[in-house]
């Protein structure tokens, strides 16, 4: 969040690899994070000056650039982070972006419903088994024709190829990739019921990537009990443990008492038509928790997760069910995304440009993501691993109502305090830890603190 006269800064950092082809387009990329993420849910007016908004229409505009080339220095910089921890969840997940208020925008398709316009993203966040998001690690975007709206074949008679749902498989090819760069640390790609995908089980993959899925299929196995549930909930439990679920509508809070279960099992290949390649039998581990004892009129909690990664014991069933906890981060950085940075107001005028500000804007959306979980994991940290000495100098002097900034560096957990309080944070003895609203609302406060403390110091 520095100002244009730091050049060590985060924008640099995450995006100053960038190869556009043009060395322009990549200082003008490094410019644009830089400023937009200043106030990451205004409007381009609003947020940029009139020699800075013709440029980054022209940025928008230029068909040169794609999103891999704005992700690749970040993903590159992700990677780096990956490197520093021994096993990093890929989350996979979809979402959509509906513009059907925007008419005249060209190029949209058909949404989930008849009526929706828009496009739709399927991306991967890389994110630590403690929930901190490392960074971005791929998106991937496209529309529904008009013309195939209402008119899908029936599943059996299409490959995965031709399915949407390949891109479960493509997220995990992409995590293949990558390994090269990060060969000490295990990926393992998370994805929900949506990714029950028999082709995903059975897709080679090298070593040191792996997948966990929430299954949604009740799939033939080849054991007596003849089906996947029938053939878990046959083996005795491996323990018991508690989750506290919070409050809900009427429903107050309460602790339930959940049954564990894991088994190996191997499962039968889907029915498919003499046409299609036949699929071979392939082995998972599935992990069960169920809630046994609901209380009246409470529906039962349970989970079934598939994963390739052995699991035998009671310690990795609970490690497993805390992997695929943390696939929330993903929806939260989409909360983020939207709501933070409003990419659904913006006025484009036709995909291209969306989907290459969506790119971007993905980045900050992290970095707003990191800012806020990055103090709930290690507050005793220095807040210079986020902000520069003249932002936390300001945010401080701001916080207290004087001149003389600290001789010590605040920590991390202070100044995001500080800067949530900036956003509408009210700090009362039971209120839950800052989350992302009111972190970008701080944001947004600390750097007009800062133009403003910057020009004081320079009277002095």
């Amino acid at each position: 969040m520095a100002g244009e006269s730091d050049t060590d800064d985060w924008a640099d950092t995450e995006f100053g690899e960038a190869n556009l082809g043009d060395a322009r387009l990549s200082r003008r990329l490094i410019a644009l994070a830089r400023r937009l993420a200043f106030s990451p849910q205004g409007s381009f007016p609003q947020s940029l000056k009139p020699a800075e908004l013709k440029a980054a229409y022209r940025f928008f505009d230029n068909a040169q650039i794609d999103t891999d080339g704005i992700l690749a220095p970040h993903i590159a910089q992700t990677l780096d982070r990956m490197m520093q921890v021994p096993v990093v969840l890929a989350v996979q997940d979809t979402t959509e972006f509906n513009l059907s208020h925007l008419p005249a925008t060209e190029g949209l398709g058909y949404g989930s419903g008849r009526h929706e316009r828009g496009f739709i993203m399927h991306s991967l966040l890389a994110v630590t088994p403690e929930g901190l998001p490392l960074g971005v690690l791929g998106m991937k975007t496209w529309v529904r024709p008009e013309e195939k709206f209402g008119k899908k074949p029936h599943p059996k008679t299409r490959p995965i190829e031709e399915k949407e749902s390949i891109k479960w498989i493509e997220g995990i090819e992409h995590l293949a990739a990558l390994k090269a760069r990060c060969t000490e640390t295990r990926l393992v790609g998370v994805g929900d019921r949506e990714s029950d995908l028999y082709e995903l089980f059975t897709h080679d993959r090298p070593d040191g990537v792996d997948w966990l899925v929430r299954a949604s299929r009740n799939r033939r196995v080849m054991h007596p009990e003849e089906y996947l549930w029938d053939t878990v909930l046959a083996t005795a439990p491996v323990g018991n443990t508690e989750l506290l679920v919070p409050a809900r509508g009427n429903v107050p809070q309460r602790t339930a008492r959940l049954t564990l279960r894991c088994t190996a099992v191997r499962l039968r290949p889907p029915m498919r038509r003499k046409s299609q390649s036949r699929l071979q039998q392939t082995d998972v581990f599935a992990i069960h928790a169920l809630e046994e004892a609901p209380p009246e009129g409470i529906e039962a909690l349970e989970w079934m997760l598939l994963s390739s990664v052995p699991t035998t014991t009671f310690d990795e069933v609970l490690e497993r069910l805390a992997w695929y906890a943390r696939r929330w981060t993903i929806e939260t950085w989409h909360r983020v995304l939207k709501s933070g940075c409003q990419i659904e107001a913006r006025q484009f005028g036709n995909l291209d440009r969306f989907v290459r500000a969506t790119a971007l804007f993905a980045v900050i959306a992290w970095r707003i993501l990191y800012a806020t979980l990055l103090a709930r994991t290690d507050a005793d940290l220095s807040c210079e691993v986020l902000l520069q000495p003249v932002e936390w100098q300001a945010l401080y002097s701001h916080t207290y109502g004087t001149t003389k900034p600290p001789k010590q560096i605040p920590s991390l957990g202070e100044a995001v305090l500080w800067i949530a309080m900036l956003g509408g944070y009210l700090n009362r003895k039971h209120d839950h830890p800052p989350g992302p609203t009111v972190m970008w609302r701080g944001f947004l406060i600390l750097h007009e603190i800062t133009k403003m403390y910057r020009l004081l110091r320079q009277n002095e």
